[in-house]
């Protein structure tokens, strides 16, 4: 065993005790236990766990991509101040107000790349355990030899869950996993775009970092193009139902949080105007403030005359 599969191990056999929980569940409300449909359902299952869990990682990269992009602006002035000066010392002041303003925000370039590297060695043992039942192999865990050639050689509308579209001997295995490859590739695409066109300030869509963004748009869905003609089916539904959960978890959070500025925080607050008015309520550009002025009042000059008696009005005449 090498030193990857000794970090892994663990994590493969929790993999595989969800994978086999969720076929042993199937199969106990009367699935079949060779079904095709019985392993792509513990499949979906295994990924809604596992994606599931890492939601807490999720936010956190979210919250700091989010920070990053604030900032691109201010690190655009920084690179603009500099642009052009390759001296000792120019190099040094950049560097240092680059971290003077990292400093001042709370931000780290690396921390939210921190939580796609904690995810993964979790994504790599789910598509070795994967790979491995492709290919009827006896698992770390719970997954042993009558599960994995199970696995192996369950099929779905026809087609065998460990064959390829390269490997497919028959036009039905090469549709379904053609299919698969591009609904695949179209969550993808849909996710990225989601971000690029819907969650960006302009600010950050004048600075380099959306160029590099955008031209990853089009060219991360050709990578899943050609690499997905080369991945069993069973390890095709796994990267789908993923693609899938990625996509509307997307949704969920630009929606409810999206980044200041962006198209997507003004949807929101015409949103929130119209369920105020639905409420019978005034909208904040409806409310007007009051002058309030520190003035004293003015006092009247008029005064008010008060009823005499007769007795008192004489005393008053004689007094005159």
């Amino acid at each position: 065993m090498g030193f990857i599969d000794t970090i892994l191990w663990p994590l493969k056999w929790v993999v595989e005790a969800i994978l086999v929980g969720f076929h042993t569940l199937l199969t106990g409300v009367g699935m079949g236990t060779d079904w095709g449909s019985t392993w792509v359902l513990s499949i979906v299952g295994l990924v809604l766990v596992v994606r599931a869990a890492l939601i807490p990682i999720f936010v956190r990269q979210i919250k700091s991509q989010r920070r990053m992009m604030e900032i691109a602006p201010q690190l655009k002035k920084i690179q603009d101040k500099y642009r052009g000066k390759r001296d000792q010392f120019s190099r040094e002041a950049m560097s240092r107000e680059t971290m003077e303003l990292y400093k001042n925000t709370g931000t780290n370039p690396l921390s939210s790349c921190l939580p796609l590297l904690i995810q993964m060695p979790i994504f790599f043992s789910l598509f070795s355990v994967l790979q491995n039942a492709q290919h009827e192999g006896i698992g770390v865990g719970l997954l042993n030899q009558t599960l994995s050639t199970s696995f192996g050689e369950s099929t779905l509308w026809g087609a065998p869950l460990k064959e390829t579209f390269l490997t497919a001997t028959t036009w039905e295995v090469r549709l379904i996993a053609a299919g698969l490859v591009v609904i695949m590739t179209a969550s993808q695409f849909i996710t990225q775009l989601q971000i690029v066109s819907k969650n960006m300030s302009p600010e950050t869509k004048a600075s380099p970092m959306f160029k590099q963004q955008r031209m990853l748009l089009y060219i991360l869905p050709l990578v899943f193009v050609f690499s997905g003609l080369s991945f069993p089916l069973g390890v095709m539904f796994y990267w789908l139902t993923s693609n899938i959960w990625t996509m509307v978890q997307q949704f969920i959070v630009i929606r409810n949080m999206p980044t200041p500025g962006s198209e997507a925080a003004l949807a929101r607050e015409q949103r929130l105007a119209r369920k105020q008015q639905r409420r019978g309520l005034p909208s904040i550009n409806d409310i007007t403030v009051t002058e309030i002025t520190d003035e004293a009042p003015v006092k009247s000059t008029t005064q008010r005359t008060q009823p005499v008696g007769k007795n008192r009005a004489k005393k008053q005449g004689q007094k005159k």
